[in-house]
């Protein structure tokens, strides 16, 4: 790998607990993305059973022509896209990604990328007359196309959760709806 593609990411110290700030309302915001996730499969299956009906109304009216211009142009999901990883700050969407290192010093952890992935590495070892013990925590994150690797920032709460966020790029809308020719 070219080293110039390689970037460590230096981790900011907080005195702040992510367990607190967080997870103080998971079951409110559980129950909220599962209404979310309800209302959009309702919404989904009503514009799939509209979409039947539409498409047997017009191969049955149509012979050998494009697709009529009644159906409804495609809509771009890919703006709405809801994840829990994805946050909104401001007008812009920021990936946010946890992890939990809490057995490991600050010092033991690194956070780097290295081309388009995120590298989270942390290694424990210690050693007396009686005992040993290693442990080491590897993850490995695919980050999204456009990100760019300066402008990702890391931060260790105190009870040993590391949170890093990356800026998406702004999402381009390049839908283009192509009829299909009946023979």
């Amino acid at each position: 790998m070219a080293e110039a593609n390689k970037r460590n990411i230096p981790i900011k110290l907080g005195d702040f607990s992510v367990i607190d700030t967080e997870f103080s309302s998971i079951r409110e915001r559980f129950d909220s993305e599962m209404r979310k996730m309800e209302e959009e499969m309702a919404k989904f299956r009503h514009e799939l059973m509209n979409r039947e009906a539409n498409f047997f109304e017009s191969t049955s009216s149509t012979t050998n022509s494009a697709l009529p211009s009644r159906v409804p142009k495609q809509q771009n999901y890919v703006s709405d896209i809801s994840s829990p990883l994805i946050q909104d700050e401001g007008d812009n969407k920021v990936l946010k990604l946890r992890f939990d290192v809490s057995q490991y010093a600050p010092e033991e952890i690194v956070v780097k990328t290295v081309d388009q992935k995120l590298l989270v590495h942390a290694k424990h070892e210690e050693k007396s007359d009686t005992k040993s013990v290693y442990r080491e925590y590897n993850r490995e994150f695919l980050l999204p196309k456009g990100v760019n690797p300066e402008s990702i920032r890391s931060s260790l709460s105190k009870d040993g959760v590391l949170t890093v966020d990356a800026p998406l790029p702004a999402l381009t809308a390049g839908e283009t709806l192509i009829p299909i020719a009946h023979k």
